[in-house]
């Protein structure tokens, strides 16, 4: 098995040297472009003094890449690529696999890892990456551990998954709220966190009472320590924490649990986790600490919906409120780590307080002990309106100054305090000069002296040799296994020794702050390599596709004439009669692949190869399998994440016939790929509810059930038809797939009306509606508007305006929103 490596975040300059003090064998890191989070990172102008500070002190330094990339950027990118390299990266992180290949013909030798944001959670889907060029796959972080090790069983590749810190409601990579609904793409490194925001429920039309829950789609934080010695023991080669947006002193304790489980599984010990390092790991950030999805499925637990931001440690609930303080029954954890002055508290009073009110919460000025050990708070005059404070409120502790104390030493060390070994072998013998050889992670340097004499009454002595070499305080150096091979009875002078040990010191730095010899090939030249010639498309007569989610809908769509329909369905029984139905009407049928496969699904694939119609693939998995096996057409869909024409050929090289561009592309990006890859190869969606969330987590089973999993859950996802309210009334339609994952769509429907005329000008043919909750006579409707607007019977206006009364929900152009400052590639000109 591989030995598990700890892999910390760093934003910027204190989180590194947090990480690296805090005991880190790898810091992941991005620049202020092409990272999954925008709001940090280094210039690339730092990357050689980060490589070089990382090299010195033994700690690998992976750089991510992981956002997609757009056609004019693809210059840019390649640019990038050969100056990490040539920084001395350890390896890139990466979501667009034309980057991937880009990469790996721009600097052959260097480490790649597929990102998390490739969505990758079953062993074909690794294989796809590794065909890419990935060295390592970063799994997604709804896998079991059960499951993290079939995977890799299967493909023994060197595998990543994240162990502590923030969840993402939906799938990485899957989600596509923040483009819907702001322009600003998560796969771009612009979360606009629209899981953490308040809904209600609504199930069949009537408001679903959940008590305290509010935040329907904000997951708690991830916390793994415990499942260390089975992660390691599944054969994961590296534990990465979260929290590239978080400070040093998140970093240095996440860091240090980390460091200290993984020492003891190595050591073949029981892994110690006192309670009160938990709790200083809940203190420092938490919405909720849990294994959540690594332990297995249990929908119950995955998401309380009471907050959606950090809580710290709970303290208390409150017992009376006068004008003066606060009176609280003390929880567990104070009588590990005691509330004192000083300390940030919230008081959370979901129960009856609107989640769009600010918390009430101050810093406490006094802590007394009363009667039957209530605790006494009190606070400076103004600092908390106690009339926004009731009994059974629950306070937490979302600041403890206390911490400082332990983080300290990592986040200010002033001498290193991660030190790692060294071995040295000593050769003393008389009339030969002292001989020291030094190794320290693969190293080795030599140190020699003058020529020794003979003793005259002080002897070499063993301790006190071990004495004067392991003065290493202020170097990132401890002294390992010493060894001597003496002959004689030399004399040797203890300043002798102080000088050897500084010279090896000096020479072991000098080497590990050398950068890695790369080679680095043009970056124009392996662009070229990727980029495909232009095609011209033939014009012809524009062709509709539907896409139908339920029996009512199919009969609606078989009374019209598509080219074809796709069945998009929750469950896999009523697939093959509805298969032939479409086929009796002399209609083209296509099924809908699930987004996600995981181990142990491999019989969906089965089944849908074996209705022997084309398949709409969803999943780089899906496409990975269906190169060993005879198979139907094949089109890619949109969450392919298709952003750029290379990305694109390497799909069209794998059998997809035609490609739907990814969600992030704006409708003049989307024609300007057609321009470039070739129009005729392209199926745009021209109306639909985005899928705005795809999510493991079942809202259907946690709020409809008190089941665990669709073992004992009843499937009221079959019985029930729901939606989520937001903040501004819109209502969002949810719906379950065959593999029981939800996706949650956009209430209003995207539609293109205004970019038909410029689509249809570079050649696109291929257009797909898809209907979420429309009802049959919608569904009638809205095909009738497109196929007279597509007939030149009616204008991109008049359409725009029907389809607004039309469509449940209204209608907007979402992502397809072309901003005014929005300029056309100059390739394209």
């Amino acid at each position: 098995m591989p030995k598990p490596e700890v892999m910390s975040p760093a934003g910027y300059w204190p989180q590194l040297r947090a990480a690296v003090e805090a005991g880190a064998d790898a810091v992941y890191f991005g620049l202020r472009h092409f990272s999954a989070r925008a709001k940090v990172g280094f210039g690339l102008e730092e990357l050689p003094e980060v490589t070089r500070t990382l090299r010195m002190r033994g700690v690998r330094g992976y750089l991510t890449f992981n956002t997609l990339v757009f056609e004019h950027e693809l210059a840019q990118a390649a640019r990038t690529i050969a100056a990490a390299a040539e920084a001395g990266v350890d390896a890139l992180i990466i979501q667009d696999p034309a980057i991937m290949r880009l990469a790996r013909r721009i600097a052959p030798g260097l480490e790649l890892h597929a990102s998390t944001q490739m969505s990758i959670a079953d062993a074909e889907g690794v294989r796809f990456a590794q065909e890419l060029g990935a060295d390592r796959v970063t799994l997604a972080r709804e896998l079991s551990v059960a499951e993290i090790d079939a995977i890799y069983r299967t493909t023994g590749c060197d595998l990543e998954v994240f162990v502590h810190g923030a969840l993402c409601v939906a799938y990485s990579g899957q989600c596509y709220s923040s483009e819907a609904w702001g322009g600003r793409s998560a796969n771009r490194g612009q979360c606009a966190q629209a899981c953490r925001l308040p809904y209600e429920m609504i199930v069949d039309g009537e408001v679903e009472p959940l008590a305290d829950a509010r935040y329907l789609l904000s997951p708690g934080d991830l916390y793994a320590l415990h499942q260390v010695p089975e992660l390691a023991a599944a054969g994961v080669g590296a534990l990465k924490i979260e929290g590239r947006y978080k400070d040093a002193e998140y970093v240095a304790l996440t860091t240090r649990a980390y460091r200290e489980a993984v020492d003891a599984v190595l050591a073949g010990q029981a892994v110690a986790i006192s309670k009160e390092n938990e709790l200083a790991l809940e203190q420092v950030y938490s919405r909720g600490l849990g294994p959540y999805f690594v332990s297995g499925t249990n929908h119950q637990a995955v998401v309380g919906g009471r907050a959606p931001r950090h809580r710290g440690v709970l303290m208390g609930r409150v017992t009376g409120v006068d004008g003066t303080g606060v009176r609280i029954k003390p929880a567990e954890a104070h009588a590990i780590s005691p509330l004192k002055p000083g300390a940030g508290l919230v008081f959370d009073a979901a129960d009856w307080r609107s989640p769009e009110e600010p918390e009430e919460g101050g810093r406490v000025y006094t802590v007394a002990t009363g009667r039957r050990g209530e605790l006494i708070l009190g606070f400076a005059n103004g600092a908390v309106r106690f009339d926004r404070i009731r009994a059974g409120d629950l306070v937490w502790r979302s600041d403890d100054p206390g911490l400082l104390q332990v983080t300290r030493p990592f986040t200010e060390a002033a001498t290193p305090v991660a030190r790692r070994k060294v071995d040295v072998h000593v050769v003393a013998r008389v009339g030969a000069a002292l001989r020291a050889i030094w190794k320290c992670a693969g190293r080795t340097v030599e140190t020699e002296s003058a020529y020794l004499e003979a003793s005259r009454g002080r002897h070499l002595d063993f301790d006190a040799l071990r004495s004067q070499l392991e003065r290493l305080g202020g170097t990132p150096y401890q002294l390992g296994e010493l060894t001597i091979d003496m002959l004689g009875d030399p004399f040797v002078p203890a300043s002798m020794l102080n000088q050897m040990r500084r010279d090896a010191v000096a020479q072991l730095q000098a080497l590990e702050s050398e950068a890695p010899v790369v080679e680095i090939l043009d970056p124009e030249a392996a662009l070229a390599f990727l980029t495909p010639a232009r095609e011209i498309a033939e014009h012809k007569s524009p062709q509709l596709h539907l896409l139908v989610r339920a029996s009512h809908q199919l009969d609606a769509a078989l009374t019209l004439s598509p080219a074809s329909i796709t069945l998009d369905y929750l469950d896999l029984y009523g697939l093959r009669p509805s298969v032939d139905r479409v086929r009796q009407a002399g209609i083209t049928v296509r099924v809908a692949s699930p987004r996600i496969f995981k181990p142990g699904e491999a019989k969906i694939m089965n089944f849908l190869v074996s209705l022997g119609c084309p398949i709409l693939v969803r999943s780089t998995g899906l496409l990975h399998a269906m190169q060993s096996i005879e198979h139907p057409e094949l089109i890619g869909d949109f969450s392919l994440n298709t952003a750029n024409s290379p990305a694109a050929q390497i799909y069209f090289d794998l059998g997809i016939t035609r490609l739907t561009p990814g969600h992030d592309l704006n409708a003049e990006q989307v024609a300007d790929l057609a321009a470039v890859e070739g129009a005729a190869q392209l199926e745009v969606v021209a109306y639909q509810h985005l899928p705005v969330f795809h999510t493991e987590h079942c809202v259907f089973c946690r709020f409809l059930s008190t089941g665990t999993s669709y073992k004992d859950c009843g499937r009221p996802c079959e019985k029930h038809l729901v939606e989520l309210r937001d903040a501004a009334g819109r209502q969002h339609p949810v719906m379950a797939d065959v593999g029981c994952r939800n996706t949650v769509f956009g209430a209003e429907a995207q539609e293109a009306g205004a970019h038909l005329d410029r689509w249809r000008g570079v050649g696109i043919r291929h257009f797909r509606l898809e209907f979420a909750h429309e009802s049959a006579e919608e569904v009638v409707e809205v095909t009738g508007l497109f196929d007279e607007a597509l007939a030149g019977k009616i204008g991109a206006a008049e359409l725009a305006k029907k389809l607004k009364k039309a469509a449940p929900g209204g209608t907007t152009q979402g992502s397809l929103f072309v901003a005014n400052d929005y300029q056309v590639l100059p390739i394209l000109q």
